[in-house]
């Protein structure tokens, strides 16, 4: 078994000038700060790991496995071919409501829709992804690009504050074909922060998960549950 450690300084100092143009999108604090780039490692994995490192799973601190993490890398193996990155939906209507104008607008519209028909956006607790798929999809490293991030922020009115959340959501509403979505049972979101602020007549259409849960996320500091 290796273990090797990153200098957290080093990564934000290569990561910044790739991701400085989505932040001022997808960052909590008011403006661009430096250290808030590491918010975005997951979306630049690719330009700043070493090239002989093909995959990697990135996930949050604040998560309970039931099952082996060896089974996870089994996912890799059912990426459709376009696929890059490997990630759970959003199991709260934190994008019904970010989406609000685009909404409004687009009344058809299944950005923002629950599942299993709509497209509710994604979580970032637990992350696949492919480094050599995301090298080599140009499609991928176009929307890296800050004209084509302020395209889409416009499009869809977007203003996050969720990092890499908020940019896999934004452009998996306009390129789905990017990701190969995992079940709920992988990434089971506990937080129900958004069924006491407006959204309690949906909520649970976001929040169902059927299956034996193998990863459980006790996001915005939930408790979870005791085996």
């Amino acid at each position: 078994c290796q273990v090797i450690v990153h200098d957290v300084n080093e990564l934000t100092e290569k990561l910044f000038p790739i991701v400085e143009a989505m932040q001022k999108h997808f960052s909590a604090g008011s403006g661009t700060y430096y250290s808030d780039s590491i918010f975005f490692l997951s979306v630049a994995m690719h330009r700043i790991m070493p090239k002989e490192i093909t995959r990697i799973i990135q996930v949050d601190l604040d998560l309970k496995y039931k099952t082996n993490i060896r089974d996870l890398f089994d996912e890799f193996d059912n990426f459709p071919e376009r696929a890059v990155i490997g990630i759970a939906r959003e199991m709260q209507p934190v994008y019904r409501h970010t989406f609000w104008q685009y909404r409004r607008e687009n009344p058809q519209t299944k950005v923002g829709e629950p599942p299993p028909d709509g497209l509710p956006g994604f979580n970032s607790g637990v992350l696949l992804l492919n480094l050599e798929a995301m090298r080599q999809s140009k499609l991928y490293n176009q929307l890296l690009e800050p004209t084509m991030v302020q395209k889409l922020t416009e499009k869809y009115h977007f203003k996050g504050h969720l990092g890499d959340q908020d940019f896999f959501t934004m452009v998996g509403m306009e390129h789905p074909e990017l990701f190969h979505v995992l079940d709920c049972t992988w990434n089971r979101q506990l937080c129900t922060w958004w069924r006491d602020h407006g959204y309690s007549d949906v909520f649970d259409q976001y929040f169902q998960c059927e299956g034996e849960v193998k990863i459980y996320h006790g996001n915005c500091n939930t408790p979870i549950p005791e085996d």
